[in-house]
């Protein structure tokens, strides 16, 4: 197989970009595995992330820091807009609103985060994200609005 480079990847659009990330075509962002999270699902407008929360993410209080959350929340969301984008065009999260019902804590098990696009706009695409725990019970909910660029 032919090395995947910058310019191959600006001719593709983001589904087809998030497609070699998630079959190892392209490097990983290393924002996955800062945190330890993979893609588990990929299809237009939707993207599922899965992590299994440790005590390298602790806060003070000995939970999973609520950044974590935001951030798997975030991702989904982003790349769920990122699947729907054109050759040649990119994005930035402008808004990002987290909701926070339950703590995690290492040991808690696999989470599961799924990002859906709820309207995609020429300028603006707003995507919604739900974490679940490994008893399918919500931990935390977002929204995000992402300017197309």
């Amino acid at each position: 197989m032919t090395a995947v480079t910058l310019e191959d990847i600006a001719r593709m659009s983001g589904l087809e970009q998030l497609e070699l990330w998630r079959d190892g075509a392209f490097p990983v962002p290393t924002i996955g595995d800062l945190f330890g999270f993979a893609m588990t699902e990929l299809t237009d407008g939707q993207v599922s992330f899965e992590m299994t929360p440790d005590d390298r993410l602790l806060n003070p209080l000995g939970t999973i820091h609520g950044g974590v959350t935001a951030t798997l929340l975030d991702s989904a969301m982003a790349c769920a807009v990122h699947s729907t984008l054109a050759p040649g065009s990119s994005y930035t999260t402008a808004q990002l609103n987290v909701h926070y019902l339950r703590a995690m804590s290492p040991g808690y098990g696999p989470v599961r985060v799924t990002g859906t696009v709820v309207h995609r706009g020429r300028k603006q695409s707003t995507a919604e994200a739900r974490l679940v725990g490994p008893d399918g019970k919500l931990i935390a909910h977002g929204t995000s609005a992402c300017l197309i660029l």
